[in-house]
């Protein structure tokens, strides 16, 4: 959408470098609902000669399958790691929800392991106001050939989401994530945008990593969740993405000219 070709527009140029035509959607809230909503339309008109590729864990069977499976290297290598390094799994593992593919990719290698999973969705302005968190302030109903849990309004319409974080500003969520939520196998909370962009900086001061806005939402919620832990638990964070595709909008957040 061309809102998401703004925020992201170094990820967009990276795109054409490479080689890619990109097409700037201008319906709807030019995010990624409505890229989706093009881009179904062209695969089935074109269906013949179209292949349609989705990078999350939302969309028709059996794409969210897909994409978990492939994303699923993430908590893979993790849990090997921590295996060799500590001889068990975390306690928690942590990670931010938009679509929720980053997430699902780190939790499904330890749904069997009683791990704690905890996925922080984005709740922008707030719940009472403009937001993005889907599992905390949504309810069931059917998009992009999925039934999950929706951003939507009385009359079961969509509704805008809203993030500073263009990855997480869609308002659906993938239907494994609806599924750990209902079965309380996973439990979701919500950080705003001002929480995000705190947890944007003290990362990056004190650990010299400068994290993507949808991952500095998974940051936020670590830093509530650590006082109540015990010395010897075990936290895994999914550091998600960088942020240098966000310099534009944390700068123009915190009154920077760049």
């Amino acid at each position: 959408g061309a809102e998401d070709v703004r925020r992201q527009a170094l990820n967009v140029f990276r795109m054409k470098l490479l080689g890619a035509e990109v097409v700037t959607v201008e319906t709807g809230s030019r995010t990624l609902k409505d890229a989706i909503n093009e881009a179904i339309r062209d695969w089935v008109t074109n269906v013949r000669t179209t292949h349609y590729l989705l990078g999350s864990v939302v969309g028709p069977h059996p794409y969210p399958m897909l994409v978990r499976d492939f994303q699923s290297v993430i908590g893979s290598e993790a849990r090997a790691q921590l295996l060799e390094a500590e001889g068990r799994p975390p306690t928690v593992a942590l990670a931010c929800v938009g679509g929720g593919s980053n997430a699902m990719g780190m939790f499904h290698p330890l749904l069997d392991d009683g791990v704690r999973l905890i996925g922080a969705e984005a709740a922008g302005e707030g719940l009472e106001a403009r937001h993005a968190a889907t599992l905390s302030g949504g309810r069931p109903g059917v998009l992009h050939g999925a039934r999950s849990y929706l951003l939507q309004d009385e009359h079961g319409q969509v509704v805008e989401a809203h993030s500073i974080s263009a990855g997480l500003d869609y308002p659906g969520v993938g239907p494994e994530h609806s599924w750990l939520k209902v079965s309380e196998r996973a439990e979701y909370v919500s950080v705003t945008d001002t929480e995000a962009l705190e947890a944007f900086q003290l990362l990056s001061e004190t650990e010299g990593i400068i994290p993507a806005l949808e991952t500095s939402h998974a940051i936020a919620h670590l830093v509530k969740l650590v006082p109540e832990l015990g010395a010897d638990d075990i936290v895994l964070v999914s550091l998600s993405g960088r942020g240098d595709k966000d310099m534009g909008t944390v700068a123009g957040a915190l009154g920077v000219t760049l």
